[in-house]
């Protein structure tokens, strides 16, 4: 069966976001059709008037609906699409001209009902975005490609650049109501139905991720806040690697607490790793600056993470809450 590719991309409140994507989509190298599913989910700001500068140019759809949270969306873009492969994308990305041949290549060579692809940083970001990319995938911290190229046909896509077959969707229903981690707590509703994930290397896209600490903060802290829900709900998925950054945190604490007594190699330590961590993301990025910024963006990552986890292991794993009633935030109702 011929592939028929859809771009699911939902939005909330992100029009300057939307266009530069969509112009992206303008300038892919792609002999065959696709189309263009845009979901807005309940913005106040939204991306009517950007859309209708692509009409014509590109085959593209557009909704409004109440807001239920980016897996909601995603879903109901799907429902909506033509295509019998949906390419999911989110707002605060940017395609590389090549990306949807990489994608049909790499399906043709190893097909698979969901798929992930990397992600980079562009070169018009700003510093503090190309350093929140360096420590988001750094194999020196908790980034990367998870697993690596040995993980190529067991590997769990996220959502800023999956790719997902309409039979999968079927039978999965999509997306939870989670969120963050709704695309974990898909990929391993796929693997229990036997459906093939896998990762394409080439498929990169550039990821605006966010724009401020702040930001930043939230967004890991949240991460480290549902993985212990996932644990609970997927018996064997858990990981000793998902317990590093606190492990880290706690001893980065505990460094600096012991210089009292004498004992310095512990920080130590933790300034030789800062150090290499600073060495690599300066020659990476070509910026000392970068560089700088790279440790600020890791100690946040780990900190915001590996606390967020400690917490929520100890409410829901220890305790025994109810997810929905302990983190309320982290779950999207019905529109």
């Amino acid at each position: 069966m011929s592939r028929e590719y859809s771009f699911i991309v939902p939005v909330y409140n992100r029009p300057e976001e939307t266009r530069e994507l969509l112009q992206s989509m303008l300038a892919l190298n792609f002999s065959k059709s696709f189309e263009v599913v845009i979901v807005e989910d309940g913005s106040s700001r939204t991306s009517e008037e950007v859309i209708k500068d692509f009409e014509g140019k590109l085959d593209i759809s557009y909704y409004f609906k109440d807001n239920s949270g980016p897996g909601k969306s995603r879903n109901f873009g799907m429902q909506k699409a033509k295509g019998n492969y949906f390419l999911i994308l989110d707002s605060d990305v940017i395609l590389p001209e090549d990306y949807l041949e990489q994608v049909d290549k790499g399906l043709n060579e190893n097909y698979c009902d969901c798929f992930g692809g990397p992600d980079g940083a562009h070169k018009t970001f700003s510093d503090i975005q190309k350093a929140i990319d360096f420590s988001m995938t750094s194999l020196l911290t908790t980034g990367g490609i998870r697993g690596g190229k040995r993980a190529v046909n067991k590997f769990q896509p996220r959502s800023f650049n999956m790719g997902l077959s309409k039979e999968a969707f079927l039978a999965t229903g999509g997306f939870g109501s989670i969120h963050p981690g709704e695309d974990p707590d898909l990929s391993l509703r796929l693997e229990k139905q036997d459906f093939k994930t896998c990762l394409i290397p080439k498929a990169v896209v550039f990821h605006k991720r966010r724009i401020d600490w702040e930001k930043f903060y939230n967004q890991v802290h949240k991460f480290g806040l549902t993985r212990p829900i996932l644990n609970k709900w997927h018996k064997g998925s858990a990981k000793l690697t998902y317990w590093f950054p606190s492990v880290f945190m706690i001893g980065f604490v505990i460094s600096v607490l012991v210089i009292r007594l004498g004992v310095w190699w512990m920080l130590g330590t933790y300034i030789l790793y800062f150090a290499i961590l600073f060495l690599q993301a300066a020659i990476k990025t070509k910026s000392l600056k970068i560089g700088f910024l790279a440790i600020i963006a890791t100690v946040i990552q780990f900190f915001g993470y590996g606390y967020g986890f400690l917490k929520s292991s100890w409410s829901i794993l220890i305790l025994k809450e109810n997810p929905e009633e302990a983190y309320p935030g982290l779950f999207f109702k019905d529109a």
